[in-house]
């Protein structure tokens, strides 16, 4: 089975999919207790006072739950949302057209919002602080800053990469939110409540062997539910059991532990082509096949968490237990005697 075959299965969701699956409020939110506990109490302070929620930022991971959140806070605040992302805003121009359509408590969530282009990025202080917008127009002897006012508005800012942002544009928000992976425990819940919503018989078992596999994220959760929900109508009598969800996901190559074939395939091109490693990752990307961005930001983390690979200095390092996965002798290592 192709690593394309495999992306293209568990992307296949489409966007009408991740909203029916979508909490609408905070009670319906599986996981992330201390930032929904900040969440809700931010909201009923604002709500409390008739003001308008400040700005968010919300950081971590991709499939997490930071849009999810975005929707769960506009709606306890009862106001309307507008969603875009950094790299779509390439001009202030785009900037000017979103927030001057926007109405008091509207929010505006920022996808990627580390991505914003160094010029939109500066217009965006003085909206997020004093509600207004300097707009130049003309060029030259001709030119001419015409100030637009806004309404009090809530921006809503997501990142993968937080470190990525700017001292600046940081400083402004009014709370600021790390979301963390999740545990096997919390996605069985989220796996058991999406389960409810798509009419699928899901066993409690085959809940836990979806959730042991999702890498700690609910939306990786939700897609291979979705798979095993089609295995099962075509294989299974429609119900999912262990065995079931065991089988599906066999199917696409992930293994008990969750490691997809590129997990191994960086794993074990790490441990024979660069004996364990230490290994730069530009050198490990052209010989698996993959982005460098995509190594680091898909498949380390992960890996990482899992205490499969080190970052070191010198280059990414195999530990112990990538060896132990697939039955070699850690470098080093004397052989046993018999």
């Amino acid at each position: 089975m192709t690593d394309r075959f495999v992306t293209d299965t568990l992307n296949k969701a489409d966007t009408e999919f991740d909203i029916s699956l979508r909490p609408s409020r905070f009670a319906d939110f599986v996981g992330q207790p201390k930032v929904k506990e900040r969440l809700e109490l931010f909201v009923e302070a604002a709500r409390g006072r008739g003001d308008v929620l400040g700005h968010v930022l919300l950081s971590g991971p991709p499939g997490l739950g930071k849009t999810t959140l975005a929707y769960i806070l506009a709606n306890a605040m009862g106001v309307n949302i507008k969603v875009t992302s950094g790299p779509v805003i390439d001009k202030p121009g785009d900037l000017a057209g979103l927030l001057t359509n926007l109405e008091k408590g509207d929010f505006l969530f920022i996808d990627e919002i580390h991505r914003l282009q160094k010029s939109v990025e500066e217009y965006l202080y003085a909206a997020m602080e004093d509600y207004v917008l300097d707009i130049v127009i003309d060029q030259g002897p001709h030119s001419r800053s015409v100030r637009l006012n806004l309404p009090r508005f809530t921006l809503v800012g997501a990142t993968t990469r937080s470190g990525l942002l700017t001292a600046p544009l940081r400083s402004r928000f009014g709370l600021a939110a790390r979301l963390d992976y999740y545990d096997t425990s919390a996605l069985q819940e989220i796996v058991t409540r999406s389960a409810r919503i798509l009419n699928v018989d899901v066993e409690p078992a085959g809940a836990r062997e979806i959730a042991g596999r999702a890498r700690g994220t609910p939306r990786i959760a939700n897609n291979l539910l979705a798979w095993v929900r089609d295995y099962a109508q075509v294989k299974a009598g429609n119900r999912i059991t262990r065995e079931v969800a065991d089988r599906a996901l066999a199917m696409l190559d992930i293994d008990e532990h969750g490691l997809d074939e590129m997990d191994k395939r960086i794993l074990e091109t790490l441990l024979q082509k660069f004996s364990g490693g230490p290994v730069g990752v530009h050198s490990l990307s052209v010989s698996v096949g993959e982005e460098p961005d995509t190594i680091e930001e898909v498949y380390e983390p992960f890996l990482i968490q899992q205490g499969y690979l080190k970052r070191t200095p010198q280059g990414r390092v195999a530990t112990e237990r990538a060896y132990e996965k697939f039955g070699l002798k850690p470098r080093g290592q004397a052989p046993e005697l018999f």
